[in-house]
């Protein structure tokens, strides 16, 4: 077997290691390791609370890495000199430098380095699929395991934490430009980060109590703790950044009041994806049938999951048979979320193979090893109620993959003769999401798609309201929270440069 290299085989890296003190500068110095012996180190695990434990509590399932684990990883990197990583990362961090600082010790200046271009690194060092991202593009994967940015993305922002010093960004001197961000979810947060940081007056309007959308409403806490969404939205007021909770922009206010009464000179609408499509099918309105978005809220910010301290009015999952129809991110952690409160049985019904399921590996991987059943290749006909309107069964038949169309995509067809029927207490749909819409309902000259989503220019994110700007899934539909993200950024841009020509 090939030797592979340790900080104890290096005299460099036990320094490194030892006196991995934090700085807050970074002199760029020579890689301790040749090319060579770096890819002979393999990709470092991510310690995980045991399936048999976790599927039973709601702590984090991911550990995060230490100190000495970080730098072993950190040491994969080749240093491209033309990083696709960077390239593939919807917001642009500069991967090559924040790992370099990770490799040399500096792990707040790495944090800094990432707050450059991504002002939540917590969030998506923990929600993020870099494998689709970042890391796919990584060209250690070529041979091997790509180098696990996320990870040490995770790592420096934990740190950051821990010691309580968080590296912000510089911010310019004030314009005296008023902007209001209508959504706090992962597009309105990056938007008010950047033109917090030229100098902007920004204030983020969110329509329920806690700041965050879908991170803190629909990503559960085993994923995503709400301390670190708090933590995040904490280092944005501290960089001038404000917050108004309870505003439902629409029916309390409109974007014509918030710019002609409240004085703001922009608007970036950044309400997202919220509206729940169902399968429309007999016996979809009886009592236990839920959408995604409901069942995830109830238990995050009516804190279900810490029943009977707080009796939530969420459909009991105890004792009870559940079932998840859907493949995505957010059906795996419904799914997972209904087993923790205490399912007999905890189902993901998906019409298609496991080949085509794109919810994130690791999250299907997480949710097998938590007992999840899968059930592929099928798809539901009728629900199945009592004299009470209360959902008891399911009828469900068998598919199997057809043809290949002309995009190649084999599409799912009935097997005949192979209708069954199981029992059910509580459905959950997680089949897609369309455009919240509140904002555009409110404002007839915003105009929208047929399924109503704005419609925004692809690079400037204007819409066809002057001063108006939209982004994230209100736009493009349900996506990951990087690309939201991304579309954040964008708008500040062009929000920015707006704001001081004047030009639209």
């Amino acid at each position: 077997m090939a030797h592979v290299p340790h900080a104890s085989d290096c005299p460099r890296l036990r320094f490194l290691i030892r006196t991995a003190i934090p700085t807050t500068t970074f002199t760029p110095m020579s890689h301790p390791l040749s090319p060579k012996d770096r890819m002979k180190i393999p990709r470092q695990p991510m310690p995980e609370e045991p399936p048999c434990e976790r599927a039973h509590h709601f702590l984090e399932v991911n550990r995060g890495l230490d100190a000495a684990v970080a730098q072993r990883e950190a040491l994969r990197c080749l240093e491209c000199k033309s990083p696709r990583c960077v390239s593939s990362c919807p917001v642009g961090v500069k991967v090559r430098e924040f790992v370099g600082l990770v490799v040399a010790g500096d792990y707040l200046g790495a944090a800094a380095k990432i707050r450059e271009d991504n002002v939540l690194p917590a969030v998506t060092g923990r929600v993020c699929p870099q494998e689709t991202q970042c890391e796919g593009a990584c060209i250690l994967g070529n041979k091997g395991e790509s180098l696990a940015i996320g990870y040490l993305e995770r790592f420096v922002a934990d740190y950051e934490i821990r010691t309580g010093q968080t590296g912000l960004p510089a911010r310019a001197p004030l314009t005296g430009k008023r902007v209001a961000i209508v959504g706090s979810g992962p597009a309105g947060l990056s938007c008010a980060g950047d033109l917090a940081q030229h100098g902007h007056e920004v204030t983020v309007l969110e329509a329920l109590h806690e700041i965050g959308g879908v991170l803190v409403y629909g990503i559960p806490e085993f994923r995503l703790p709400k301390d670190i969404v708090r933590g995040e939205v904490a280092n944005l007021e501290r960089l001038g950044v404000s917050f108004r909770t309870n505003v439902v922009v629409g029916p309390s206010v409109t974007l014509d009041e918030l710019m002609k009464e409240e004085g703001y000179d922009a608007v970036f609408v950044a309400t997202g994806a919220g509206l729940p499509i169902f399968l429309n099918l007999p016996g979809e309105h009886l009592c236990g049938v839920y959408s995604a978005n409901e069942f995830l809220t109830r238990i995050n910010l009516m804190k279900a999951h810490e029943f009977p301290a707080y009796d939530s009015p969420v459909y009991d999952c105890r004792d009870r048979d559940v079932m998840v129809f859907g493949g995505g991110n957010t059906a795996m952690d419904a799914v997972r979320m209904a087993r923790r409160l205490g399912a007999r049985t905890a189902r993901i019904v998906y019409r298609r193979s496991a080949e085509e399921m794109p919810a994130r590996a690791e999250e299907a991987k997480h949710a097998h090893e938590e007992g999840i059943e899968f059930l592929y290749l099928t798809a539901p006909l009728e629900f199945v109620g009592d004299a009470q309107g209360r959902l008891t069964s399911v009828k469900l038949q068998r598919m199997e993959l057809g043809a290949p169309d002309a995009s190649g995509r084999r599409s799912p067809v009935p097997i005949p003769g192979s209708e069954h029927e199981l029992p059910l207490q509580v459905a959950i749909i997680a089949i897609g999401n369309r455009g919240n819409p509140l904002v555009p309902g409110s404002t007839p000259d915003l105009r929208t798609t047929r399924h109503g989503y704005i419609i925004a220019d692809p690079e400037s994110l204007k819409t066809s309201k002057r001063g108006v700007f939209a982004g994230g899934d209100i736009v493009t539909g349900g996506a990951t929270v990087i690309l939201a993200m991304g579309a954040g950024r964008k708008a500040a841009r062009a929000i920015h440069e707006f704001l001081v020509s004047g030009s639209w």
